[in-house]
């Protein structure tokens, strides 16, 4: 079963990453002081995260906390 998108921002949230102004609409956009670029995720909350987004995200993950 896919995770939900508000686990996603729970995941993102205690690595460190923040909310910034830029997404439209469903869209999030996620930075952290360590990474040059960004994480976008579109959806609400209680939608499933397609495989994209969760391979996305854990890597962004990884990235930050090396």
């Amino acid at each position: 079963m896919p995770r939900k998108i508000r686990q996603l921002v729970t995941d993102l949230a205690h690595a460190g990453f923040i909310v910034v102004p830029g997404g439209r609409g469903s869209h999030r956009k996620f930075r952290h002081p360590k990474l040059a670029g960004a994480v976008i995720l579109s959806g609400n909350d209680g939608d499933d995260a397609k495989h994209y987004q969760e391979k996305q995200v854990s890597n962004a993950i990884r990235q930050a906390s090396k």
